[in-house]
């Protein structure tokens, strides 16, 4: 592995780790769980299943892909921008997911969401946890572009906007008029609605 390929697991190591770790601390400071993909409804198993695959993978595949060795199907397309796009993704999954404290939840379940948060980089963004992750994953690709890692990327590209509309719904239906006037002032990806 180049010293970037390195780098970048590094990274994502780190990253994995620390929303594990958060997605605990969380959960004991809120009393309640956190992991609800469960909890809400069939419609979730699709992209709760993305999301394991790609975060597995993504810890999994670079020790096995090292240990077979071989190159990179597609060559190496860009190491130092994916490698940004890695640490700038997981800094501001970290940071949203920080920010968002108590309300944090894995999936959506009716009658299990936290408080609406709309400040920090959810003033700018209603998913900036996604967003983040998108960055990571398209990083990641980059990095290393090859067949397993396209898929990993597609997996979780594919898996955000399922959720995303889910978790909406779910919002709407539990917060009402608050939730509502969020989405009118924030973008679901990047920028003000208004």
């Amino acid at each position: 592995m180049s010293r970037t390929e390195i780098a970048a697991y590094l990274v994502t190591l780190g990253y994995v780790g620390a929303f594990l770790f958060l997605s605990l601390k969380q959960a004991r400071a809120s009393g309640q769980p956190v992991w609800i993909f469960t909890r809400g409804g069939r419609s979730q198993h699709l992209p709760a299943l993305l999301f394991k695959l790609g975060f597995a993978g993504s810890v999994l595949w670079p020790p096995v892909r090292a240990w077979l060795g071989g190159e990179a199907p597609f060559g190496m397309l860009s190491g130092v921008p994916g490698l940004m796009l890695v640490i700038i993704g997981a800094v501001l999954a970290l940071w949203a997911q920080l920010h968002m404290g108590r309300s944090w939840r894995i999936g959506a379940a009716e009658g299990e969401v936290g408080a609406i948060v709309d400040s920090g980089p959810f003033a700018f963004s209603r998913n900036p946890a996604f967003i983040g992750q998108a960055l990571l994953f398209a990083g990641l690709f980059l990095v290393r572009p090859g067949l397993v890692e396209l898929a990993l990327a597609l997996a979780v590209l594919v898996a955000i906007p399922l959720q995303v509309r889910i978790e909406e719904a779910v919002l709407r239906r539990d917060l009402g008029a608050p939730y509502l006037a969020y989405q009118r002032r924030v973008s679901r990806w990047i920028g003000r609605s208004c």
